[in-house]
């Protein structure tokens, strides 16, 4: 079944294996205040007093849909799962090695089959697996694995995003997710298989091939890659290898044609897919091969003469924040299609982009961004507090988020840190300042074909867009501030919109003097539509007509801007107590959905939006 074919079920849309089972669904759960589970040996799965109640895998116990919806702090929980061995091993016969894969547990984890320590692994939002084939007992009928997560509400040096230190949510900060709050799967694969596949796009071209083998080769293998789109073939090589880490350069002959080629491109108004086959083989050991499918995108972005550019084309950036947030899930999701629905709404709502706020969000919501076409700036979670261990937690983090999803064509900027969050002496302190520009730097040395923020909003270092935060409630107030250069400059000489200075450093502003940084007012907007005293929003409107005036003339004021080159509003939708959004918490549109369409893209001369008027 290709990549493409399995339609955002697959937890790993980049890698996919036709032989797999999910592990989600109910587990035995416990809670570990004491700090007792590996003294009592909660890991052999025989204690029955640590699993006092169950939990419906993968949703956060915090959750409503997880069957449990404890909010209070616990910092240590405990998940078991019994397994049949024919999941584990569903042919006896075929004989390699049996992995469990978590997609995210939330801060540390540890995890043991039959007793047996498999894996650990530290960070919240980044995947990891534990290869179980050495721990199963022999000749067992079932079993048991043993998850220990722990994730400390009160220690600021953990990436933690929009999760709550406090016991109760406040301001614009949300209730805690703990432990296992992404997929849980197993898969049976050869000895020597692939751990790891990237794709790296040049549109005129074809694509680079980068594979990581699981082991030491004790020969050659050949690794073979077939590049298609529906029944046509675009691409075939073969390369023997002899090495654990191979680099193939992947040419598409269609791509010669300087005209044809338009038609491969990936861009949010044509979202082509290339499907993509990998094969590992021995030849004297055909049954051995091991088969993924993927697929990539054939774009380029960059920026350059003060605007964005999408292969090679300017293209205004049109977005919404999204917290990712969900009444009965919290950072979960309840499925693709869930996932799905979140993607055309945006985009029927007429943005072409998304800023996922404060997390890394779940890789099929990024298939389905791939697949639909809507642009994706890559954020992580910060941490609260600057210092050694917040520096180390957050760089690990961040390295291995941009290595899961820099294959993901629609994810087009790196957005490692936001509104000095965790650098809140970034403005005074050297050694911050330097851990803003070292992010940059590492991100663009891992993956250089992308834009990457040193800081989102103010206080940038050494961005390649100048991402501007002002949540004026005036639209003539925007006029002023981005209607001409005059009016920007004073913003960038000055404390600008929010109190804080916008650049640090005057290669950052000569930069965007330059060209080289393009203006972006990458949040704006935070309009509510009669909040409540208890609630937070940045202006308050109370009636649909009022809203949808404000709303149409600050998109109207920013669209008009001849310096602006794109921007992002703040927000998709209701979430907690934050009432800024432009759906309700329940998905309901605020305003006619055509209404918001009109508002985000500008009408037509002639043909404006709909008139909205007050319920009598």
């Amino acid at each position: 079944m290709r990549a493409s074919e399995q339609e955002g079920v697959y937890p790993r849309p980049l890698m996919c294996r036709e032989r797999w089972d999910s592990l989600d669904g109910i587990w035995d759960f416990g809670y570990d205040d004491a700090d007792a589970g590996e003294r009592e040996a909660w890991f052999s799965g025989l204690a029955a007093g640590g699993f006092d109640r169950e939990i419906t895998v993968p949703f956060p116990p915090e959750a409503p849909a997880s069957g449990i919806g404890e909010t209070a702090p616990h910092p240590i929980v405990w998940y078991r799962r019994r397994i049949a061995h024919d999941t584990l091993v569903p042919d006896a016969a075929s004989g390699g090695r049996t992995l469990i894969h978590f997609g995210a547990v939330d801060h540390r984890a540890r995890v043991w089959l039959d007793g047996r320590l498999v894996a650990e692994h530290v960070g919240g939002q980044t995947p990891f697996t534990a290869d179980v084939t050495d721990a199963m007992r022999p000749d067992a009928d079932e079993h048991v694995l043993v998850v220990r997560a722990e994730d400390d509400p009160a220690d600021l040096s953990v990436p933690r995003g929009k999760q709550d230190w406090q016991e109760r949510p406040h301001a614009v900060w949300y209730e805690r997710t703990s432990g296992i709050w992404q997929s849980v799967w197993t898969e049976t694969v050869p000895e020597q298989h692939i751990t790891d596949l990237a794709w790296i796009p040049d549109p005129n071209r074809g694509a680079v091939a980068e594979l990581t083998l699981s082991r030491r080769l004790s020969g050659p293998l050949t690794v073979d890659i077939v590049l298609s789109l529906g029944d046509r073939v675009l691409a075939e090589t073969s390369r023997v290898t002899t090495g654990r880490r191979i680099r193939i350069d992947v040419e598409i002959p269609a791509l010669r044609n300087g005209i044809d080629r338009e038609a491969l491109w990936w861009s949010p108004d044509s979202p082509t897919l290339v499907d993509a086959r990998v094969t590992v083989r021995d030849p004297a050991a055909p049954r051995s091969a091991d088969r993924v499918d993927s697929y990539l995108g054939l774009r380029s972005a960059s920026v350059a003469g003060g605007s964005f550019l999408l292969n090679d084309r300017p293209c205004y950036v049109r977005s919404v924040l999204n917290q990712g947030y969900r009444p009965r899930t919290l950072l979960a999701n309840s499925g693709t299609g869930e996932l799905r629905r979140e993607v055309e709404l945006i985009k029927e709502m007429g943005f072409n982009a998304v800023r996922v706020h404060q997390k890394a969000e779940d890789p099929r919501f990024l298939y389905w961004a791939d697949r639909l076409g809507l642009l994706v700036w890559g954020e992580t979670g910060a941490a609260y507090e600057f210092g050694t261990d917040a520096v180390e937690l957050l760089t690990r983090e961040w390295l291995d988020l941009v290595r899961r999803d820099r294959s993901h064509p629609s994810i087009v900027t790196w957005v490692p840190v936001n509104e000095s969050w965790g650098l809140s002496d970034v403005a005074r302190e050297p050694a911050q300042q330097q851990y803003s520009m070292a992010l940059a730097a590492l991100t663009r040395a891992v993956d250089p074909t992308r834009p990457v923020m040193s800081n989102e909003g103010w206080e940038h270092t050494d961005s390649d867009i100048l991402g501007v935060h002002d949540y004026t409630g005036e639209a003539d107030v925007l006029k002023e501030r981005y209607g001409d250069a005059t009016g920007f400059a004073a913003v960038l000489a000055g404390r600008g919109p929010q109190g804080r200075v916008i650049s640090l450093r005057a290669r950052q502003t000569e930069r965007f003097d330059a060209g080289e940084a393009p203006l972006m007012i990458t949040e704006f907007g935070g309009l509510s539509l009669d909040g409540g005293d208890d609630d937070f929003f940045y202006t308050q409107t109370r009636s649909a007509a009022q809203y949808a005036e404000l709303l149409g003339g600050l998109f109207g004021e920013l669209r008009k801007s001849p310096l602006v080159a794109g921007f992002c509003y703040t927000q998709f939708m209701d979430t907690a107590q934050e009432t800024n959004g432009l759906l309700f918490s329940d998905g309901t549109p605020k305003l006619p959905m055509e209404t918001i369409r009109h508002i985000v893209t500008g009408a037509v001369e002639g043909d404006g939006p709909p008139p909205v008027r007050d319920a009598p």
